[in-house]
């Protein structure tokens, strides 16, 4: 895994790749890589004007990669809905679903069916549309679902009491709310995959501190400012950021509930490789919980 790159990406010719969030950022470098090493992919885009823009520079840069876009708002169950069933109905088979889109500390809003953006976004989106397209997994040979976290996870605490954030809103403290809930989130799922013997690997990564602009659509104000100092002097830039959620979604011998990461120090920078959750994300209890919890209220259960 030493000093592992994109170039070292296996052949993905026959494999199909979903990817949200993949007009920009993390998702565009996943996006691109993949295509350059022949994978069918899925650009899941909330605007189609932005999305067609990525797909054309994928294409002037791969001039034969398979790229196509398909529109689904994660801040819309029902636009989640829509697309995943689409999907299903096709008959297409579905490799690799990278659960990467994200939004970062902006000031409290909410969805369309009224759930704390960030909470909303990061965890739920993703927890609906990963149930939703499992049946599309079928005849894959190795089977991914690649959910995207963060270092930030680490300060994270699940709030069942106000997981809307109504009570009391820290944008910082919802962010990492988001990203620990997406550690619980695919821990659960690996559990559940495996109980019933199902072929698909649940696996984690972040990015360490990777310049995007994840940064700047989200904070405002002086959080703003100060994170995009940060990633004119301090991150690395997002094609080392996408490194671990590309390892984990293509790389040899990955096995269901590993997380991976930058090896630098503090997990900011650096190849990937394998890191641990903090302790409290591996609680199992809490896990349950907060899958009910999301069923619940997303509709979505498991099959």
């Amino acid at each position: 895994m030493a000093h592992w790159t994109a170039a070292d990406i296996p052949d993905q010719t026959g494999r199909t790749i979903v990817i949200t969030g993949a007009n920009s950022g993390l998702g565009y470098v996943s996006a691109l890589e993949l295509a350059r090493h022949g994978a069918d992919v899925v650009m899941v885009v909330r605007d189609p004007s932005k999305g067609e823009t990525a797909r054309r520079a994928i294409l002037t840069a791969v001039p034969n990669a398979k790229v196509e876009l398909a529109l689904a708002d994660l801040a819309d169950l029902d636009s989640i809905a829509a697309f995943a069933s689409g999907f299903v109905a096709s008959g297409r088979r579905l490799d690799v679903l990278m659960n990467n889109a994200g939004i970062m500390m902006p000031p409290r809003r909410v969805t369309k069916q009224g759930f704390e953006l960030q909470f909303g976004t990061n965890h739920l989106a993703h927890f609906a549309l990963t149930l939703r397209l499992l049946p599309a997994f079928a005849g894959s040979a190795d089977a991914r679902v690649v959910t995207m976290s963060s270092g930030l996870h680490k300060s994270g605490h699940i709030h069942f009491d106000d997981l809307g954030a109504v009570k009391t809103y820290s944008r910082s403290g919802a962010y990492s709310q988001s990203k620990i809930a997406n550690v619980y989130f695919a821990l659960e799922l690996d559990r559940l995959l495996r109980a019933e013997k199902l072929p698909i690997k649940s696996v984690l990564a972040h990015p360490g501190y990777a310049s995007t602009n994840l940064q700047s659509t989200g904070p405002t104000g002086f959080m703003s400012w100060l994170l995009k100092f940060g990633n004119a002097f301090m991150a690395q830039p997002p094609e080392m950021g996408a490194l671990p959620q590309l390892y984990a979604a293509t790389a040899p011998g990955v096995e269901g509930g590993q997380f991976y990461g930058p090896d630098g120090r503090n997990e900011m920078k650096g190849y990937p490789t394998l890191v641990q959750p903090v302790d409290r994300a591996k609680d199992p209890a809490i896990a349950r919980r907060l899958w009910t919890v999301s069923e619940e209220v997303t509709g979505v259960r498991w099959p």
